[in-house]
């Protein structure tokens, strides 16, 4: 009974606001999903297991790097597209969207942004495809929140043509069965820097983390680094420092705002459908004041999100989106998505806690949303500084 609604929930009729090649874009996505993720996405969230089947599916649609250019084996499409596709994806499951966030904004991104022409060439192609899958080390076990401190770290290997890498990654989507890891490490002077990292150099491995009770339907691991020699030619020439990495966060936040809608939506259908058909005290639960005011709420809150990232998506696309517009979408639309699948619980009742409707495992999912890729805390603090100009991070 998970979400077989897929109505467009448009209140303040924002397709008028979207081109046809949106709405055509976005009923591509919703069929794929509804077709072939929400009839097994529950057992495979149960399972704990990621359904490798689906990345074709993805790639089908266009959910990797949507806006890298032709050229280089992207759609070519605008900003506004690929949170379109986040949201439809995200409406499946946030697990789902992360796989595709991470390919597009964590992998491809900079690789296009930041690689050489060669790095082009040689992985875009492949990853649009979903040929080839990436992941991207930031986080570390001692260093979350402050990327800055990281300790993964290269040396020049002395024979001209490699580098020495050593360290660790951890909470690392995709890492299980990635090919490739755009991972950041600091340079012999201590300079951040991006490389690629391909499975089968010796000494990198990627355990799987286990026991999870959140994003139970996508694979999570860490990035073991001992004595990996990589190539020099596989380092960034386009960029150093930490600007590297929060460049990429940037593009995967922003598809996050979106993509947090989808589950919002996926709960709220599912709520407002069993409101109408779950009978007490001789009337549907819809029919009582305080179950009126959830709905009215969240349907209220789902709106604001979505004039939030569509106007986002305009300053993207004109260049104009600043990091700290991003952070604030991404803060208020995961928190939003998580109140409203909370609430959605309560509408459902103990019904609420089955698989047999979608709510409990978009609740779980998106406590890991909340926190990853810059924490409701952080973003709070981001916005802080903006409006006073004062850094409360240290």
């Amino acid at each position: 009974m998970a979400a077989d609604n897929f109505q467009a929930h448009d209140y303040y009729l924002m397709d008028e606001l979207l081109t046809d090649e949106h709405k055509l874009i976005r009923e591509t996505a919703r069929a794929w999903v509804k077709k072939e993720v929400t009839p097994t996405v529950e057992d495979f969230a149960q399972k704990a297991e990621f359904p490798k089947h689906w990345i074709k599916g993805l790639a089908s649609i266009g959910a990797f790097g949507p806006y890298i250019p032709e050229e280089y084996g992207g759609p070519g499409l605008d900003q506004i597209s690929y949170g379109i596709i986040m949201q439809e994806i995200e409406r499946g499951d946030s697990g789902l969207r992360s796989t595709a966030s991470v390919q597009s904004s964590l992998v491809m991104y900079p690789i296009y942004a930041y690689g050489s022409e060669e790095q082009r060439r040689k992985y875009l192609p492949k990853l649009a495809s979903g040929d080839m899958m990436g992941c991207f080390g930031l986080t570390e076990p001692d260093y979350g929140s402050n990327p800055a401190g990281m300790i993964t770290n290269f040396k020049d290997a002395g024979d001209g043509k490699h580098v020495v890498l050593n360290g660790a990654k951890m909470w690392i989507s995709n890492a299980p069965f990635a090919d490739i890891g755009v991972v950041w490490a600091k340079d012999e002077e201590g300079v951040i820097r991006g490389l690629i990292v391909e499975r089968g150099m010796k000494g990198f491995t990627t355990p799987e983390t286990h026991g999870k009770w959140s994003l139970r339907a996508s694979a999570t691991g860490e990035l073991v680094f001992d004595n990996v020699l990589v190539p020099k030619e596989n380092i960034f020439p386009n960029v150093k420092g930490l600007k590297g990495p929060l460049g990429c966060l940037n593009s995967a936040r922003y598809g996050i705002a979106w993509g947090v809608i989808g589950a919002a939506m996926d709960c709220y259908d599912s709520a407002l459908r069993y409101s109408k058909e779950r009978i007490q005290y001789g009337k549907p639960i819809g029919a009582f004041q305080l179950t009126q005011k959830k709905l009215a709420e969240m349907i209220t809150e789902i709106t604001k999100a979505q004039l939030l990232t569509w106007r986002l998506g305009v300053l993207k696309n004109e260049n104009r989106a600043t990091p700290e517009q991003i952070s604030m979408a991404k803060r208020n639309n995961v928190n939003m998505a998580l109140q409203i699948a909370r609430e959605a619980r309560q509408i459902h009742g103990g019904m609420g806690i089955t698989g047999e409707y979608p709510i409990m495992r978009h609740m779980m999912n998106l406590e890991s949303v909340i926190t990853y890729e810059g924490t409701h805390d952080i973003h709070l603090l981001i916005t802080g500084r903006d409006v006073t100009g004062f850094n409360a991070f240290n």
